[in-house]
């Protein structure tokens, strides 16, 4: 029962940190360690790959109705061999062309990036340097007027292979692809849309990749915290993915910001002082 409560707790962080632009692989990776959670499975890829399926979970029913809408765009689009003159038949376009860059080097380079870049100052200063770079696009988001119809081609290209660097721990997927969109023009609300729409393909393309393993590997002691973990991901994703854009019809990046550089500076510390070692 404890190892499903806290398979649940480690659900609930992935589904808070997921969509804000605060790094969730950092928060999975310090949580247990600063709660002396020392359970192999919990710390495992078969169970982040589970978690991960939870934030995909909520990403499909949050936006069901224009996923919905632009899959039957993009195969009417493609019957009747014209595009161009409707928004939805485009937008499907340009998150195909946004997901390329994330995924190709993801495929190639991920687990070589985490391997090298995963101790906690890396972490750290990738959290507080980009999380200054979010906080001078979050000025300019000021005066941002280009709202969700304005999204085009060259918003899919930078906003896509912004998206790559979120293979270094810390930077934040959500983080870096709302970062590009605020510097491209595109209005704070619109940012956070554009970037959870491109979120699913990636995500549920790295789930279904790593499932076969994920299966291979499943302990079948362990289907209480499994199931756990991706309900306790599900439903706190859907949440924050509803509030989030709620509150950036009005408020800004700035807590955000504050956040990251604290975070980042405290596992900064932590590896300074010798915590993890």
């Amino acid at each position: 029962m404890t190892q499903s409560i806290h398979a649940f707790i480690l659900g609930a962080v992935q589904g808070l940190t997921a969509f804000l632009p605060v790094s969730s692989w950092s928060h999975l990776i310090v949580v247990p360690w600063l709660l002396h959670w020392n359970n192999t499975f919990l710390n495992s890829l078969t169970f982040q790959v589970a978690l991960q399926l939870g934030s995909v979970i909520a990403l499909i029913g949050f936006y069901w109705k224009e996923w919905h809408t632009l899959i039957k765009e993009f195969i009417l689009g493609l019957l009747e061999r014209r595009i161009s003159d409707n928004f939805q038949r485009r937008l499907v376009w340009y998150v195909v062309i946004a997901t390329i860059p994330g995924s190709l080097l993801g495929y190639l380079f991920e687990r070589q990036v985490k391997e090298v870049l995963r101790n906690p100052l890396n972490v750290g200063v990738a959290l507080i340097v980009f999380g200054i770079v979010l906080y001078f696009a979050d000025r300019r988001a000021r005066s941002n007027t280009r709202n969700y119809g304005q999204v085009g081609l060259k918003d899919s290209v930078a906003v896509g292979t912004a998206q790559a660097l979120a293979l270094v721990p810390g930077v934040s997927r959500s983080g870096i692809t709302m970062t590009a969109a605020l510097f491209l023009g595109l209005d704070r609300e619109t940012s956070a849309h554009f970037s959870f729409l491109l979120a699913l393909p990636i995500l549920l393309g790295a789930s279904v990749l790593k499932l076969p393993r994920l299966v291979h590997h499943f302990p079948a002691s362990e289907v209480a915290p499994f199931l756990w973990g991706i309900a306790g991901s599900a439903l706190v994703s859907y949440v924050v993915i509803g509030v989030l854009l709620q509150y950036l019809k009005k408020h800004s990046f700035v807590p955000f910001v504050w956040y990251r550089v604290l975070f980042g500076s405290f596992l900064i510390f932590m590896y300074l002082t010798r915590w993890t070692r």
